[in-house]
């Protein structure tokens, strides 16, 4: 199995128009993914890689994550049967941020909390005591 590469980030110009995947971690090592469902277009989740997740994610073809909350690597669906395959992978303008086209396998869900995608709630807006509201969807 091939090991993947990593470039520094180079020139703005490299980064934003050139052709070699320039990951842009942030302090603490992490690039943002956003996962959406390959068929719906649906915004599954939203999670965080380090190096060695890009590069198993890369070389695997399914989702590696980093969990802030453990500290640890994590194959998304490794426990649940809710693996998702990579469709596609792209990078925003930055190279800080990912978004990742998948199939989910199992049932097709994503969130812990057993619903099909992380973002279930919406901002309904303020109380009269100014707290702010949310709503199941």
């Amino acid at each position: 199995m091939r090991i993947a590469q990593f470039t520094p980030p180079g020139s703005t110009a490299e980064i934003e128009e050139g052709h070699v995947l320039m990951p842009k971690f942030d302090a603490n090592g992490l690039l943002t993914a956003v996962a959406i469902d390959a068929g719906t277009k649906d915004v599954l989740m939203v999670a965080h890689m380090n190096a060695e997740a890009l590069e198993r994610t890369l070389t695997t073809g399914q989702a590696w994550y980093w969990s802030r909350s453990r500290g640890s690597l994590w194959l998304k669906g490794e426990t649940s049967g809710q693996i998702q395959t990579i469709k596609e992978i792209r990078v925003d303008c930055d190279q800080d941020c990912l978004l990742l086209t998948v199939e989910v396998g199992s049932d097709g869900g994503c969130c812990h909390t057993g619903r099909r995608q992380c973002f279930y709630r919406r901002v309904e807006g303020l109380s009269d005591d100014g707290i702010v509201q949310l709503a199941t969807i």
